[in-house]
């Protein structure tokens, strides 16, 4: 696959509007982050999540839309290419010490350091801290980029700033353009915390060229409840008061991770899933920084995706998207995923846990002398409970929304805010979704896109300047086609009807991808 280097960097006016017309107020650029190559030299990646990260991005200006990709130049990205090989570990691909080398001096510093240092080939979604735009990944480097030419400005280090090992690709920007993210700060530390912080909207200082994350500030610490088992966290939530962490028992075993080279293991084996755990919710007030003392779990669950939050009437509710096991990423080895469809159907739909969104309600103020067995949730549009417990916790159980949506959007305009809708992709027997959906919380319905042989990106809303209405807006995808005779296209959806509007054919070769950031235009200026 090295003759996909000739795509370095490609840009190309797409003036082909097959059908309808792309609005008019319709003014910013999409960026989309994924894995874009597989191959180096005679070396193959193991999952799909390894591969090298490709930036592309589409720019929408006075109804024309232009595309441009490229690949992330991360120094994993320089690495390899010189080296014409695989030389930089990823999560489910790891590569060994040279034996020429001293594995002893190697040895010592792995377990001294007792995390390891981690790729930068930061593949999973697009960042903003204050000004600053970063392709990121859940490790503690970054890459910022030239949202325009999709250019590495300089590459990022969390622990320069803060003490974190590892952070997620799914902060939360308030209605102010603050960034609140979390992340994961293990031994090396001091003693091992969850860490909650946040970046001002004025952090950045282009003029001198200072990072945003010189004014991260940390908001609250939460302790492990196992000190070598760290719960692993893609997202969480926020209203406009509290935090949302689940500490879920897909955990992190730290001497596992810290001793995988030697093991001949690949970092992704470091992660277990306890059935038999608890899950715990963890309450933080984003102004004082603690936690609420009340214990709120669930029944043992894995989550990737939250949807959104809001308080409602003492009450705070979330939604998320929660699977029985951890086999998903199991699906995405790419041994698997070139099964034929038949063959990949057979061999998973045992295993496989479909994604369901839920809905948990947490109530804010609690009697201590409320009866055992009292459900506490005096909310009547949903069926959630939290049932008061023996020993004063609190148990969660969850109200289903819907069943078979990943990758959930809203608009964003209402994320810590009471909502009704959101859309997504929808997850069959195929790791790459056919489907885009939206799903009605109030009556339960769903819509969808879907067109043969085409495979949509995760949907990203755009409101309608002015908008009141909460779909009033359009959905954007990029829609990638197994027909060698449909080239890809960018697709413009109604968000009320999920109607198409337009798509523009894109002449080039666009991968799947993973997540991305919509930037207005004047936000570019």
């Amino acid at each position: 696959a090295l003759n996909m280097f000739g795509n370095l960097h490609l840009l190309c006016l797409v003036s082909s509007v097959l059908a309808g017309c792309v609005p008019e107020w319709l003014q910013g650029t999409l960026l989309r982050n994924g894995p874009g190559l597989f191959k180096v030299g005679d070396t193959e990646y193991n999952h799909w999540f390894d591969g090298m990260a490709l930036i592309h991005s589409f720019t929408f200006k006075d109804g024309d839309v232009y595309y441009r990709s490229k690949f992330l130049r991360s120094d994993t990205f320089k690495k390899n290419t010189q080296a014409n090989k695989i030389v930089v570990s990823e999560f489910g691909t790891m590569i060994y010490p040279d034996p020429c080398k001293n594995i002893f001096s190697k040895a010592f510093s792995y377990l001294l350091a007792a995390i390891p240092d981690f790729t930068d080939n930061n593949l999973i979604n697009i960042i903003r801290y204050g000004e600053d735009y970063y392709a990121s990944s859940e490790v503690n480097y970054m890459n910022q980029i030239d949202p325009m030419t999709l250019d590495v400005i300089g590459k990022m280090n969390y622990r320069n700033h803060i003490a974190l090992n590892m952070a997620t690709s799914h902060p939360h920007y308030d209605d102010e353009g603050n960034t609140y993210n979390m992340g994961t700060a293990l031994m090396r530390f001091g003693m091992p915390n969850y860490v909650i912080f946040k970046v001002p909207v004025n952090a950045s200082d282009k003029e001198h060229k200072k990072p945003a994350l010189r004014k991260v500030k940390q908001v609250c610490n939460i302790p492990f409840r196992s000190t070598l088992f760290p719960s692993y966290f893609h997202s969480f939530g926020m209203t406009e008061n509290y935090i949302i962490f689940v500490e879920q028992p897909f955990k992190l075993d730290i001497v596992r991770l810290a001793t995988a080279i030697f093991r001949s293991a690949n970092w992704a084996s470091c992660l277990r899933y306890d059935k038999e755990d608890l899950t715990l919710i963890h309450l933080v007030d984003k102004k004082t920084g603690k936690a609420v003392s009340t214990k709120f779990y669930t029944d043992a669950l894995v989550v990737f995706h939250h949807i959104n939050a809001y308080e409602d009437d003492g009450h705070v509710v979330f939604d998320m998207v929660t699977y029985k096991d951890s086999n998903l990423y199991e699906m995405f080895y790419l041994a698997n995923l070139r099964k034929e469809t038949h063959e990949f159907i057979e061999s998973n739909k045992v295993n496989f846990s479909p994604p369901v969104c839920q809905r948990f309600v947490l109530p804010l103020t609690v009697d201590k002398d409320t009866p055992n067995g009292t459900n506490l949730v005096r909310l009547k549009d949903t069926t959630a409970k939290t049932v008061m417990q023996g020993d004063g916790s609190l148990y969660c159980l969850p109200d289903t929304i819907f069943e078979g949506l990943e990758l959930p959007g809203i608009n964003y305009k209402f994320n810590g805010k009471k909502y009704r809708y959101f859309y997504g992709s929808r997850v069959e027997w195929t790791p790459h979704p056919n489907k885009i959906g939206k799903g009605d919380i109030v009556t339960r319905k769903y819509i969808e896109w879907t067109e043969e042989d085409c495979y949509p990106s995760e949907p990203v809303f755009v409101a309608t300047p002015g908008a009141v209405e909460e779909d009033d807006g359009v959905i954007l995808s990029s829609v990638v086609s197994l027909n060698p005779k449909k080239s890809p296209f960018m697709l413009v959806l109604n968000a009320k009807t999920f109607e198409e509007i337009a798509r523009a054919s894109i002449d080039a070769s666009i991968h799947m991808d993973l997540h991305g950031h919509f930037i207005p235009t004047q936000s570019t200026n």
